[in-house]
């Protein structure tokens, strides 16, 4: 198995390892072959398993101003424009799916949040935008 090289008091002993069944180990030293017993318990090593539980906040809905007249869809996360699904002049419902962002190889849809025009679109397909970088103007 192993070879371990020692010296002790000026004389070098080669040990090699042949097999560890639980608290026996066979080995030989310069030759010569020993069983040596382990005293004391081995502790096996467990792996720790991680487990991550569910989150206790219920997802929260973008938030937008109802008494402005003018709200701006920003980029809840950084990630890349897959697709773009409305144009400008759009009239748009709330739930409707604006664009597609892709983000950490998951797709988001962007849904509209209040419904309205789109007055502006400030993004393009396959650009990476940022978190909080505004992406499209609905009034």
């Amino acid at each position: 198995m192993k070879t371990y090289k020692f010296k002790v008091n000026e004389t070098g002993y080669t040990v090699n390892i042949k097999s560890h069944e639980d608290n026996i180990i066979n080995l030989e030293v310069n030759g010569t072959s020993y069983d040596v017993v382990l005293q004391g318990d081995l502790k096996k090593t467990k792996t720790p398993t991680l487990i991550r539980s569910a989150s206790q906040r219920p997802a929260e809905p973008l938030k937008v101003n109802p008494s402005s007249s003018k709200t701006t869809i920003i980029a809840p996360i950084p990630g890349t424009v897959l697709s773009i699904d409305v144009k400008v002049g759009d009239t748009l419902k709330v739930g409707d799916r604006m664009l597609v962002l892709e983000a950490m190889k998951m797709e988001n849809n962007i849904v509209c949040e209040k419904a309205g025009t789109i007055t502006a679109i400030k993004i393009t397909v396959g650009q990476q935008v940022l978190q909080d970088a505004v992406m499209i103007e609905i009034e």
